[in-house]
């Protein structure tokens, strides 16, 4: 009489590990604050809240989007200064004039910043005053 064992049943392969997809990618999030900005010259919140994903983004994110998260957290902190000064101005009338040049100061750093994310290239000088 011939004892045979009976075949162990085969071990199960290890759980993989499945990487979830984000629901938008870091292009997207950083084209988001942008249109966030563009937003807050109607709704001023949205500026708020776009600095506050910028600073949140900046750490992990690639060279290219590094450079335009800074190039965004500074449009906003310079922008701000630009624009206290300029309400502060107001009660003499040169405050109008730096408040405008505050608006295109914004517009054009804004725009420019937009159209390079668009074409996949970063900021040249991304902590430049003026327009990089």
């Amino acid at each position: 009489m011939s004892m045979t064992t009976p075949p162990t049943p085969p071990t199960p392969p290890p759980p993989q590990q499945t990487q979830t997809q984000p629901l938008v990618t870091n292009t997207q999030v950083a084209l988001a604050v942008y249109i966030l900005y563009f937003v807050s010259y109607i709704f001023g919140v949205t500026a708020l809240i776009g600095v506050i994903i910028a600073h949140v983004k900046i750490g992990d994110a690639d060279p290219m989007l590094r450079s335009h998260y800074q190039w965004q957290i500074r449009t906003f902190w310079i922008g701000l200064l630009y624009l206290a000064v300029g309400v502060v101005l107001c009660i003499i009338v040169i405050g109008i004039l730096v408040v405008l040049f505050w608006f295109i100061w914004t517009v054009v750093r804004n725009v420019k910043g937009f159209l390079a994310l668009n074409e996949n290239k970063p900021i040249a000088n991304p902590t430049s005053w003026m327009f990089g």
